[in-house]
């Protein structure tokens, strides 16, 4: 009897401890790269590089955080990289002045309101991903594929395909500071990662602390179950979709500002290293789990792999190599984590939200 109560602690024992190193994979795996190159090279753990490894984290970081919304809701945004590009291009063309033919003048917007559109570019373009695919129940890979390619092209079209440089402004005109957002610091912090902070901080109390947070998690765990208990998911979906798109603008401001230049072309691809840091954070792809401090370190993880390999003389070739390995095991890992686990219930999830059935939503159902 003893030794069967022993071998149970002891199966117990080894479950736990698998169980954290799966959950505590991307926490690990980015003190491995630190680690391993730290000791390939002596300035890749300066401070000064860490600095500038974070601001280039900063820009997947914001993307990633709005991706993991939509994942949450069980649905997924490739059209983040080119909503990047089109608000950077909307920021650009905005610094370059504003011709008004009836006048015959030229406005040169203030850099607050060339902030201010560009995100509300991203945030129309999160509008028509979220009425498409909640409204007429297209499904999310092809809606957000179709805005992908309309996005891009508007980048184009505005630029004939060419890149806007010089975006300092000028002091005559009052549209100087663009470049703040990617070149100063505050405390010896880039602006940039500060965004960053923000960002996971508001997106984290949203998630954790107010009952959009649990209408979000409760949609995206059972969408049927948590309608029949009063959640708006149609807002739900909309706003996710929304807030993808806003802060796909803000990490496009970051890098055009980073950058001094508005490309059509950036973020090309940026879509799939938002997912893969949602993914390496440990959140589902089939909704309804993972969380803030997760996707940021999957940011940490892509970006400090990747500057890595470039510090140390990787070829590009073999740096796609490695991270698209890291993304593989990031998948397999998550399906051990969620493959065998049912979805909840929906007497789950109505027990869940029983303190909400009385309120008034917020969102458009």
């Amino acid at each position: 009897m003893t030794t069967t109560t022993t071998a149970i602690i002891e199966n117990k024992k080894k479950f736990s401890l698998a169980r954290v190193l799966i959950e505590g994979r991307a926490f690990l795996a980015l003190i491995l790269i630190i680690v391993v190159f730290s000791l390939m090279s002596p300035n890749y753990l300066t401070f000064s590089n860490l600095l500038i490894m974070a601001s280039h984290v900063a820009v997947y970081a914001i993307l990633g955080l709005g991706m993991l919304l939509v994942v949450l809701n069980g649905g997924i945004d490739l059209s983040v990289g080119s909503t990047l590009g089109f608000s950077a291009v909307i920021a650009g063309f905005l610094m370059q002045g504003v011709p008004i033919n009836i006048f015959g003048v030229i406005l040169y917007p203030s850099v607050p309101v060339v902030v201010i559109l560009s995100c509300g570019v991203g945030a129309a373009v999160g509008v028509v991903n979220g009425i498409l695919i909640s409204k007429f129940k297209v499904a999310p890979f092809v809606a957000t594929l179709g805005m992908l390619y309309v996005v891009r092209g508007l980048a184009l079209l505005m630029t004939n395909g060419l890149t806007i440089n010089d975006l300092a402004g000028d002091e005559a005109l009052g549209n100087t500071g663009f470049n703040w957002l990617g070149f100063n610091r505050v405390l010896n912090i880039p602006i940039g990662v500060i965004i960053m902070v923000l960002i996971a901080i508001v997106l984290g109390f949203l998630l954790g602390r107010t009952r959009f947070g649990r209408w979000l998690y409760a949609s995206g765990g059972n969408e049927r179950a948590a309608e029949l208990s009063g959640v708006p998911v149609n807002g739900v979906k909309i706003w996710v979709y929304v807030i993808s798109g806003i802060c796909a603008a803000i990490a496009g401001l970051v890098l055009a500002s980073t950058l001094t230049s508005a490309s059509p072309t950036a973020g090309n691809t940026y879509e799939l290293t938002a997912i893969a840091a949602v993914v390496i954070g440990g959140a589902s792809l089939m909704g309804g789990r993972g969380n803030v401090r997760g996707t940021l370190l999957g940011a940490f993880v892509i970006g400090f792999l990747s500057d890595g390999l470039v510090i140390v003389g990787v070829s590009a070739y073999w740096q796609m190599v490695f991270i698209g390995a890291v993304i593989v095991v990031a998948v397999l890992l998550n399906s051990l984590q969620y493959g065998r686990r049912r979805r909840p219930a929906a007497t789950g999830t109505k027990h869940a939200l029983a303190t909400d059935k009385t309120s008034e939503p917020v969102g458009t159902n």
